[in-house]
């Protein structure tokens, strides 16, 4: 899918033919659309690193500038990884600026919805800065939501003696683990970034650079948190688990001894043989009576003792 924008008196306009000073916004583009970016000068290397999912952050520049980004992209509860991230490939030329991904994205389409505030298709420079700007903003965003889900789980830990909680707790293990990846490639990318003139033309810029750099700074030490705090919390719920689990066996060990007494007991009177109660008129009445005190008394002594 291509799209057009550019900036008008009118605001943020979609357009059908690329023209000078305008953002062109693809996402997985079929055949014939990545023959339309080649018609438009854009390498075709550029194209591949894009959509390669695996792709590091960094920048090369043969002819037009390339800028791959890491950014977060939430994939939804049931996939095996729920937060992960993907490549997004940012190409400027002279004349206009080309992001690519293979997925939708929620921090470009806040840019084509005309809601980011200072936005304009014309100042490609300033344009890359803020995208930037709200990747960091959207991992400490995720971030806050996997915390949330992590404290969700660990209400139910508390009482569980399945691996159920386990593994949701090592699906965001995961994600923090993609999350520290990528923020450090973004980090060193946007590093180079400060050796560049070009983002450093205009105090804004330069200002807005180092606002990205501290937010990007601050997402990775809150990872780093989450993703310690996370894999103590693993260890100490695995444990935990365990020892919910033996209580059960344990409760049910006493449970069964308990019943068996009773059963013991009339296994012994209901042997062929000769019992002093067999005639007695009161026989089965004490029997019964008998072996319940015996299995009570036993009951209270394993209560006291904390077995049961």
């Amino acid at each position: 899918m291509i799209k057009i924008f550019k900036n008008s008196e009118n605001g943020l306009q979609e357009i059908e033919n690329p023209e000078t000073g305008c953002w062109i916004k693809v996402i997985d583009p079929t055949a014939g659309e990545k023959a339309l970016l080649k018609s438009l000068e854009i390498n075709e290397d550029y194209l591949v690193y894009s959509l390669d999912p695996d792709e590091r952050a960094r920048i090369e520049k043969d002819g037009h500038l390339l800028i791959l980004l890491r950014i977060p992209y939430y994939g939804g509860e049931s996939e095996d990884i729920p937060f992960t991230t993907i490549t997004l490939g940012i190409i400027i030329t002279d004349e206009f600026m080309v992001t690519i991904c293979k997925q939708p994205t929620d921090i470009l389409d806040r840019f084509a919805l005309g809601t980011y505030r200072g936005f304009s298709t014309t100042k490609f420079y300033r344009f890359v800065l803020q995208i930037l700007l709200l990747t960091a903003n959207t991992y400490l965003q995720y971030l806050h939501q996997i915390t949330r889900k992590v404290d969700a789980l660990e209400d139910n830990l508390e009482k569980s003696t399945r691996n159920k909680e386990v593994l949701g707790l090592l699906k965001y293990q995961k994600s923090l683990t993609h999350f520290t990846t990528a923020l450090k490639s973004n980090e060193l990318m946007m590093k180079r970034l400060q050796n560049n003139p070009v983002f450093k033309k205009f105090p804004e810029d330069e200002d807005l650079l180092e606002d990205v750099l501290t937010e990007t700074q601050q997402a990775i030490e809150t990872t780093n948190i989450q993703s310690n705090i996370l894999s103590g919390m693993m260890d100490a719920f695995a444990s935990i688990i365990s020892n919910n689990l033996n209580g059960v066996m344990k409760f049910l060990a006493s449970v069964t001894i308990i019943i068996s007494l009773p059963t013991m007991i009339a296994s012994f009177f209901g042997m062929n043989l000769d019992n002093p109660l067999a005639a007695h008129p009161w026989g089965f009445t004490v029997t019964v009576v008998g072996s319940l005190v015996i299995a009570v008394g036993v009951g209270v002594f394993f209560g006291h003792r904390d077995w049961l």
